[in-house]
């Protein structure tokens, strides 16, 4: 999984990218003006597994984020950073800190205003890519007809209506054929959009409603959209801590969990995702799919020889595994099944699968 952190110059986004990637941007590498790290998942699932089988590995799963250079109004240029059109979601950070020390480049607090600023600069970007291609498909199509080229035409000039309406792309329900036909412009304001307050210190106790508060409740009820708050100042004063002392700071905060646990979950039901899990004595790992996916197609995630080989799954709740103790454990009590291909993988299942090739 991958996530693109946009927002406005001095939304705090950089140091919520090095909160949630311990990473620190001096040091980055990437395409200039980008910060690149990687968070692993907190999973209290696979720590449980690994637990009990000890494996020499212990693999959670990842997410790769991209911190892009920060937006101005009217610098839809900043958003020109290729990686950026590949995550598969966006976070955008709005601010609604206050600090002397740090003013806001529009000179006053606005998370949703700020938003609303983000967006149209989303919204340019398409819309030039949507320009730009409709003018070429016009001057071939001006010298031959071509059905395929008809059709990309007619699906761009819904999303260049759209667009110039103020409509990002994931409202406009887009149907199958047009996503596939559209699929190579890897449209930003058709990804899914994670709006992560930065709130400040005087609303870490109460970020539940932070949201509201900032005027940007409406923003769950839009397709294809999540809104989650953190304080990330004091946040990161937290996590310079040793991880025993980290819970008693939160706690005291009256912050149920980290804000790393608190977006990846928001991150992951935005996506749609689920997680299953491989367990042995090797290694004990945990893999992302979409909900949905079926047995042999998990299989090709762990390598594509186990998707072109597959026999079966052999599978196990993660639960009933750890209740058992082992997987021949698991046979006598009926937990452990074998399944064939189109089985539909359920978050939380242990897999071992068989093939051949």
């Amino acid at each position: 999984m991958e996530f693109g952190i946009l927002g406005l110059e001095l939304s705090g986004k950089t140091t919520l990218f090095s909160l949630l990637t311990g990473h620190d941007p001096a040091a980055g590498h990437g395409k200039p003006g980008a910060h690149v790290g990687i968070a692993q998942v907190p999973d209290p699932r696979l720590d449980r597994l690994s637990a009990l089988f000890a494996p020499r590995k212990h693999t959670p799963a990842t997410v790769r984020f991209v911190d892009i250079p920060g937006i101005v109004k009217g610098g839809s240029a900043s958003l020109n950073v290729p990686e950026l059109r590949t995550m598969d979601g966006l976070a955008v950070v709005v601010r609604s800190f206050a600090s002397d020390a740090v003013p806001h480049p529009e000179g006053d607090l606005g998370p949703a205003r700020d938003l609303e600023l983000v967006e149209t600069e989303l919204l340019l970007a398409d819309l030039a890519v949507a320009e730009s291609r409709l003018e070429r498909l016009a001057r071939d199509l001006a010298r031959r007809k071509a059905p395929e080229l008809e059709t990309e035409r007619d699906a761009l000039e819904r999303c260049h209506t759209a667009l110039e309406a103020g409509t990002p792309l994931r409202r406009i329900g887009l149907t199958a054929d047009e996503r596939h036909v559209l699929k190579g412009f890897t449209f930003l304001t058709a990804k899914p959009m994670l709006v992560i307050l930065n709130a400040g210190e005087g609303e870490a106790g109460d970020l539940a409603g932070a949201v509201e508060r900032a005027g940007l409740a409406g923003v769950h009820a839009q397709p294809g959209v999540a809104a989650s708050a953190v304080c990330a100042s004091i946040e990161q004063e937290i996590a310079r801590l040793a991880p025993e002392d980290q819970a008693a700071f939160l706690a005291d905060l009256g912050l149920p969990d980290r804000a790393l646990d608190r977006l990846l979950r928001a991150a992951y039901a935005l996506l749609g995702l689920v997680s299953f899990f491989t367990a042995g004595e090797d290694e004990c790992r945990a893999w992302s799919i979409p909900a949905g996916t079926t047995a042999v197609k998990a299989a090709g995630v762990i390598h594509s020889d186990f998707e072109r080989g597959f026999i079966r799954a052999e599978i196990v709740p993660w639960q009933e595994l750890l209740d058992a103790g082992s997987f021949a454990a698991c046979r006598p009590r009926g937990t452990l099944r074998l399944e064939g291909k189109d089985y539909v993988v359920q978050d939380g299942d242990v897999i071992t699968f068989r093939f051949n090739v």
